[in-house]
């Protein structure tokens, strides 16, 4: 294996913004309002804050509006279910995120719950989880989309081949292992799911030619476990010690590249794979809530 070809999530990004723009710019010529999207959370200074501005961005990129709603840091479940209520009902409101991780007394799963499939823009409701088990899909998860997106751009195939999911969050491992299970182009894969408690994981990947990782355990991935010449689409994020850095940390993904340098054929970076193609993504779903919720057209 002569080179590993990284797979830069910014084109695709921008080829996914540039989707829902032009749906956008459509709608409104036939009469439609301005799409609307909401984003949900707790606190002032969480976490997400990078995140939100991301949002905000891109949906200004895509012609939509964004609400950043931000609840007390003391709101309890039932706050975070009256507004998800309230953003549910507002017919100025056409897609929703509610961020997550929560603390577990507020009821992530319950809260979501609460909004229309079409509103559920994140795609993690049962409701929609259940529709994508169905193969009837109304919103599925942005992330798990995001990983398909960057894979089908670059050309790793998965149609007929041996691909592994690592990871079985419902947020992205399952539903990710649905799609590439499902029948049609970009899918028909054969699937092996991986997790914490697999006992052997370099016997899990043998074979696998495609190999998508959402664990958020740094370095996890290695030649040691990896097949030769598989693609790896590093899905995983997390934060290790880095006192270079100014706020003391580095983002890292699940696959460590040194490793994988010249070993796989195929590596999304982390930061800047995944991530980008996911807030593009997220745009692309609201978009399609909206012209849903107004009654034209669909995905």
């Amino acid at each position: 294996m002569a080179t590993t070809r990284l797979l830069d999530g910014k084109p695709v990004a921008q080829a996914l913004l540039e989707q829902a723009r032009t749906q956008v710019a459509q709608g409104r010529a036939e009469g439609r309002v301005q799409p609307t999207l909401a984003s949900l959370h707790r606190g002032g200074a969480t976490p997400f804050s990078v995140y939100l501005k991301q949002q905000g961005k891109n949906a200004e990129a895509a012609g939509l509006l964004f609400r950043d709603v931000g609840l007390p840091d003391g709101a309890d479940a039932h706050a975070l279910r009256s507004k998800v209520e309230e953003l549910d009902r507002d017919p100025a409101v056409h897609a929703v995120i509610v961020e997550h991780p929560l603390p577990a007394e507020l009821d992530f799963t319950g809260a979501v719950r609460l909004l229309r499939p079409e509103k559920d823009v994140d795609g993690v409701g049962p409701v929609n989880l259940g529709l994508l088990v169905a193969r009837h899909t109304v919103q599925a998860p942005a992330v798990a989309l995001a990983a398909l997106e960057i894979a089908r751009h670059y050309g790793v195939d998965v149609t007929g081949r041996r691909v592994a999911v690592l990871g079985r969050s419902e947020t992205v491992g399952i539903p990710l292992a649905l799609l590439l299970l499902a029948k049609g182009k970009g899918a028909d894969a054969t699937v092996t799911v991986a997790h914490s408690r697999t006992p052997d994981l370099a016997a899990s990947l043998a074979g696998a030619s495609v190999i998508f990782s959402c664990v958020g355990s740094p370095g996890l991935l290695t030649r040691s476990n990896v097949p030769e010449g598989a693609a790896v689409i590093d899905v995983g994020t997390s934060t290790v010690p880095d006192p270079s850095r100014p706020s003391g940390v580095r983002i890292v993904g699940d696959a460590d590249a040194r490793s994988l340098d010249g070993w796989a054929s195929a590596l999304s970076p982390v930061p800047g794979g995944v991530g980008p193609i996911t807030v593009a993504r997220l745009m692309l779903n609201a978009v399609h809530g909206w012209k849903m919720l107004t009654g034209k057209g669909s995905h």
